[in-house]
């Protein structure tokens, strides 16, 4: 059956109203559920609760009962009987993974891990410090980093493995110098029982593993139950539920953000190859849930690339998934011209660009947001994905507009460090004590008032 995915003509009357409803369906609102999974609901908690109301119920459930909680939704989600033990992974079983998997597959986490050390550690911020002096006045300024004590990392584990998400997320936050660093994976043979997984979690020196997932495994997190500290940021992707549990703690703990489906948007133009591009839109659909969105000012391409599509879904192991999701959240868009398709592009503010025209790097001067930005016909979102360095834990459905993807710095916390010496605080009282009175908080000019009898530095 032919694919049947959107078109959109900017030179039609109704292209407005088309761009305005794919807009939306990229951005969920957390909401809709299926209605096997509102059976399931039913089935758990006696009543059609929304997706937000079952990770506020499951969230507090943990939050109030621990570790009792976390393993009776492990049972009644995941179907696993684990115990307070046996949800940990052991360092005996670490150790076999790693010895378990293919001396290419860890040599190849090694080159994967030295490429994200490499930008990672560029991107590092360092110390500011500022010194001031006017006569015997001397006043220091300093802005100062300090790396995260503890981080949770959520990885995914229902429908394939994911070790690059480990590499992804646990790689940066060993780089800023994060000592402790705890993985949550569900407890299923992608997850916590994956022996690809487990040996990368080895091979990084990640030994605090646990088979708990889902919005439960968030919230052990957030809050710390037995076995389980509580961490002070938790970064990486996930579900539906994932996605809203850690909404839901923030506050309680820092997250990186809130993550919908993966998407993509290919700017191209006649230089572009029809047979890349639909494999581009393809590589991202096939997250399912995952979108991909061409936007041209070429009209040929739209023809090609649709034939192209057709082609290639019919190859491919998950071709019918990345067929529906292409119907569903997909398009093939033609602009007017190349200022209004990336006009378009930046308003969608996707999670991946992809640039795949003849000079790139003047389109990327339009353009202000996206997650990640990939120029050239030869630098596919793969590469970003799982090899290149900069973290793939990206924001989504819209919010590359002020969301950034997540960096080393992330797991930095910054303080301010301020020192006057005596001089130095006469010199700016007044400007205090203007301010102090101005705002009524009569206190703070006395804090300086009765430093200035001859303090000491």
């Amino acid at each position: 059956m032919p694919l049947n995915i959107p078109t959109i003509d900017c030179s039609q009357d109704d292209a407005g109203e088309l761009f305005a409803r794919l807009r939306e369906r990229l951005s969920p609102r957390g909401d809709v559920v299926s209605e096997a999974g509102r059976k399931r609901t039913i089935e758990l908690f006696g009543k059609p609760l929304s997706p937000q109301q079952v990770v506020e119920k499951i969230c507090g459930d943990v939050r109030d009962r621990g570790v009792i909680a976390l393993l009776d939704y492990t049972r009644s989600l995941d179907g696993r009987d684990l115990t307070a033990e046996t949800m940990r992974v052991s360092d005996d079983e670490l150790q076999a993974a790693h010895s378990e998997v293919e001396a290419e597959y860890l040599a190849t986490v090694r080159r994967i891990r030295n490429n994200v050390i490499e930008f990672q550690r560029a991107c590092l911020t360092e110390d500011v410090v500022i010194h001031r002096q006017n006569g015997a006045a001397r006043v220091e300024l300093r802005q100062r980093y300090l790396p995260l004590r503890r981080v949770g990392i959520c990885v995914p584990g229902g429908a394939a493995a994911y070790p690059s998400t480990l590499l992804m997320t646990a790689v940066p936050a060993q780089t800023a110098g994060v000592e402790e660093i705890a993985v949550v994976v569900p407890p299923t043979p992608y997850g916590g029982y994956n022996s690809h997984l487990l040996a990368a979690c080895a091979e990084l020196g990640v030994g605090e593993v646990y088979r708990v997932g889902g919005a439960q495994g968030v919230a052990a997190l957030a809050y710390g139950v037995e076995g389980i500290s509580q961490v002070d940021k938790i970064v990486g992707p996930g579900n539906l539920f994932v996605a809203l549990a850690k909404r839901y703690v923030f506050g309680e703990v820092d997250i990186d953000s809130i993550a919908g489906p993966s998407e993509v948007v290919l700017l191209a133009d006649d230089s572009a190859r029809a047979d890349y591009v639909a494999s581009d839109l393809i590589s991202q659909a096939e997250h399912s849930p995952g979108s991909g969105v061409l936007i041209t000012w070429h009209p040929p391409l739209i023809d090609t690339v649709r034939e192209e599509l057709d082609r290639q879904l019919n190859s491919l192991e998950r071709g019918d998934l990345a067929r529906r999701c292409l119907e569903d959240y997909g398009a093939l868009i033609l602009a007017r011209d190349e200022k209004e398709a990336a006009r378009l592009a930046d308003e969608m503010a996707p999670e991946h660009l992809h640039i795949s025209t003849a000079d790139p790097h003047a389109m990327l001067s339009r353009i202000q947001n996206a997650g990640a930005i990939f120029l050239g016909h030869h630098t596919p979102v793969a590469l970003g994905d799982y090899a290149a360095g900069p973290s793939h834990v990206l924001p989504t459905g819209g919010t590359a507009r002020f969301a950034n993807g997540l960096c080393a710095t992330d797991f930095l916390k910054r303080s301010s460090v301020i020192r006057y010496n005596a001089e130095a605080l006469a010199n700016e009282a007044d400007a205090v004590r203007l301010m102090a009175d101005l705002e009524g908080l009569t206190a703070h000019r006395a804090s300086v008032d009765i430093r200035l009898g001859g303090a000491q530095e």
